[in-house]
């Protein structure tokens, strides 16, 4: 099921796979970061991230009194019929928000002054976990245990997504893909969870 709220905008999509993983954008005087499944990445100031997401979910963070903000990228991997907020499979989504999180408060952030937008868990791949829903399932549960601030999402639905976090202002602007676009993301998104399956899973964690 699709869930939606929409105080973010619609930005035109370009080639995501053909430009440099970092470049400045001498338009918008800023430079670009692009993150691929598995990433995570605190900003220093002063740059846009993007990523593009089918099944998989990010979350954008950032503390604005001290001007720190990051985003991930994440998937659950997992068998069908499996908690999507428990068990072994959980534990990369875990994994994945408290590295995001902790980053933000190793550099001046607090966790009751974060804000968060939650993008992805499209209903995309083929496949009968339904790892979509199950990764919308868990970080909407993540947040509401964690008492995080969700101040906007776009989640579930059949499309992939285009993601762009501001990270100065917070400001995010997404873009909905056709259909056609989906190939590549589906490669790479298929390819990362055969990576998952194929590593341990991450050792406990200690959540902020």
């Amino acid at each position: 099921m699709q869930r939606r709220r929409t105080d973010h905008e619609v930005v035109q999509q370009g080639d995501f796979y053909s430009e440099a993983r970092r470049y400045f954008d001498h338009t918008m005087e800023l430079t670009v970061v692009k993150l691929f499944s598995g990433d995570c990445y605190i900003s220093p100031g002063g740059e846009m991230l993007v990523t593009i997401l089918g099944s998989c979910v990010s979350a954008c963070v950032r503390d604005p009194r001290v001007g720190v903000a990051g985003m991930n990228h994440f998937l659950l991997p997992g068998e069908a019929g499996a908690g999507a907020a428990n068990g072994e499979a959980a534990r990369y989504g875990v994994h994945a928000m408290e590295q995001l999180i902790n980053g933000i408060l190793a550099r001046g952030g607090r966790k009751e002054q974060l804000e968060v937008k939650l993008f992805g868990g499209g209903n995309v791949l083929n496949h009968s976990s339904n790892i979509g829903g199950r990764n919308v399932a868990f970080i909407e549960e993540f947040a509401r245990k964690e008492g995080l601030a969700v101040q906007a999402s776009d989640l579930g639905g059949p499309w992939p997504r285009r993601v762009h976090y501001f990270t100065d202002s917070g400001k995010v602007r997404v873009r909905r893909l056709q259909r056609e676009d989906d190939a590549r993301i589906l490669d790479a998104e298929r390819r990362y969870e055969s990576r998952l399956r194929a590593r341990p899973i991450e050792g406990e964690v200690e959540l902020f």
